[in-house]
């Protein structure tokens, strides 16, 4: 099964329908942003405190997994040099859109970030890579393509989730799986996907997320805890996401704030 293009076109069906995370930034957040006024999110409410970013100032970043106008306007109107990668048409789209609109240059690839990424080594002082590890079967492979292309001293800002949500019903009330949740091996769980038209979704452990950080070459520096958006979960206050701050040091030497 190709899951990455049921995904893509899932979540081109989502972008469509409104989804949240598809929904372009404003000219006004362009224009405060210009200004230092900007914040943006690697988990659902949380926003990534700005010591994480260092100057952004000619810096060159990459959104990975990151289309849909949300975050790379903000950082070209803080004066980043941006590339997008993403898998969905129409969150790409959208990129395309808003940099038109807004009069800036930005790489745009649609590629799967389950392959070897189309970069050379050492491309990029910065990776910021939302919350999407969730739609692909194995994260280690990832971690280390972004250590390959990190230049040395460079930033991996990530968003993952901790896999608390497969556990339960659409209610979040009634545990209904064990984990590891993966449709590709039980297909009561696909079901489940298919019934709530999900796409193709997979837990991870922290020893995959963070532990496969630190097996890349990453040195870990902030972690910081989230929520659901919303229900029952987010009620009770139960973590579901995690955002972490991790460097490339090729010399191992202790790491300081960029």
């Amino acid at each position: 099964m190709d899951y990455q293009n049921i995904n893509a076109e899932t979540i081109d069906q989502w972008v469509k329908d409104g989804w949240t995370w598809g929904i372009p930034v404003s000219h006004e957040e362009c224009e405060r942003a210009a200004r230092g006024d900007w914040s943006v999110l690697l988990t659902p409410n949380k926003a990534v405190p700005m010591e994480w970013f260092g100057g952004l100032k000619g810096k060159k970043v990459l959104g990975l997994a990151s289309g849909g106008g949300q975050q790379m306007p903000l950082f070209a109107a803080a004066g980043a040099i941006c590339t997008v990668l993403d898998y969905s048409e129409k969150q790409l789209e959208s990129e395309r859109m808003v940099a038109e609109r807004e009069g800036y240059d930005i790489q745009i690839i649609r590629a799967d970030m389950t392959k070897p990424l189309p970069f050379a080594d050492e491309s990029f002082d910065l990776i910021f890579h939302p919350v999407s590890n969730c739609y692909v079967e194995q994260v280690k492979p990832i971690f280390k393509e972004c250590y390959r292309i990190l230049k040395d001293g460079g930033v991996l800002l990530a968003g993952l989730d901790n896999g608390v949500n497969y556990l339960f019903d659409n209610d979040e009330k009634m545990l209904l799986n064990t984990l590891p949740f993966n449709p590709l091996q039980h297909a009561e769980q696909m079901k489940q996907l298919v019934e709530t038209d999900s796409g193709v979704q997979f837990s991870h452990t922290l020893d995959e997320q963070i532990g496969g950080q630190l097996e890349a070459g990453f040195i870990l520096t902030h972690i910081q805890e989230d929520t659901n958006e919303e229900g029952n979960l987010k009620d009770h206050n139960i973590p579901t996401y995690v955002a972490t701050r991790a460097v490339k040091r090729n010399d191992l030497q202790p790491c300081r704030l960029l």
